[in-house]
């Protein structure tokens, strides 16, 4: 069950800040590797105590850098989050890839762990793969990853399938369809959405990052903050208050903005979001999922 305060949500007992690190592409340079490490380090300094990873990004180079970027870091001040491929979320594949998850980012249990996304494993054999994992203390929670309505009711119906933590979905201002049904959806039954790609950096949907950057109306709305539109793109998100978001930062600059968003949501006039909104229209009618 989920509950909520000004910053963080509340899983079980899981405390899970509004705002983490992603590390999509994370640890793909290896001239990039030390500036990407001081920008995870900075942005648990500024309370993004939540890293989000995955054994398909870069093949484990993503997990190896948190590894090494957490190195000597009390294990109590920050919290976890890998994906498991589908074609690896069955038995025993499942216990596999998450040891070698652990062994890579060098700790012995995981916060959380997702199914990235849906395959041929039935999810009876997932959800019973995440159950032993808990159990083993491997991991604190299991949740999934691009998984819409339709998705989830087959998963409230699988044998303790109800006990995900988090639905990992594509959200930002150019990608809302989770608005019509899915949102609402995770509200009723209290599964927070943890939002991937908040700042437009991947989708099929409505824009190019490029096209949001010059957009007139959140320039005009940057301008009036004296922040950048990537700022308002992610106070957007956090606007919701029960939304986690994990933007992927690759230096403490853009960390550092990236912090700032959260108070920012709190802060931006009504009309101007009526602005925004008139400009990237929330969905009236049920939308594919996209998907990164």
């Amino acid at each position: 069950m989920a509950e909520y305060t000004m910053d963080a949500i509340s899983v079980d007992g899981l405390i899970l800040p509004l705002v983490g690190q992603g590390g999509w592409c994370l640890g793909d340079d290896k001239a990039r590797a030390a500036e990407e490490k001081a920008a995870l380090r900075r942005g648990l300094a500024l309370g993004m105590s939540l890293f989000d990873t995955a054994e398909m990004y870069g093949g484990g180079r993503s997990e190896r850098l948190m590894g090494e970027a957490l190195r000597g870091v009390p294990r109590e001040s920050y919290q976890l989050c890998s994906k498991v491929l589908p074609q690896n979320a069955g038995r025993p594949d499942i216990f596999r890839s998450c040891e070698n998850s652990l062994k890579r980012l060098g700790v012995e249990t995981l916060d959380l762990y997702l199914l990235h996304w849906r395959g041929g494993v039935p999810l009876r054999e997932t959800v019973a793969g995440m159950e032993a994992l808990a159990e083993a203390g491997k991991i604190r929670r299991w949740g999934v990853s691009n998984f819409d309505v339709s998705d989830m009711e087959e998963l409230w119906a699988v044998p303790g399938g109800n006990r995900c933590a988090v639905n990992q979905v594509l959200y930002h201002l150019g990608s809302r369809g989770v608005e019509y049904d899915l949102l609402p959806w995770a509200r009723a039954h209290r599964v927070p959405l943890m939002a991937y790609c908040p700042l437009a950096q991947g989708g099929t949907l409505r824009r190019t990052r490029q096209a949001f950057l010059t957009d007139p109306v959140l320039l005009r709305v940057a301008q009036k903050y004296r922040v950048g539109v990537l700022q308002i793109m992610l106070a957007f998100v956090l606007r919701h208050g029960d939304i986690v978001a994990i933007p992927k930062a690759g230096t403490p600059t853009h960390v550092e903005q990236n912090a700032q968003a959260l108070a920012l949501a709190s802060d931006i006039d009504a009309r101007d979001w009526d602005d925004i909104d008139a400009t990237f229209w929330p969905p009236t009618a049920k939308m594919h999922l996209d998907i990164e």
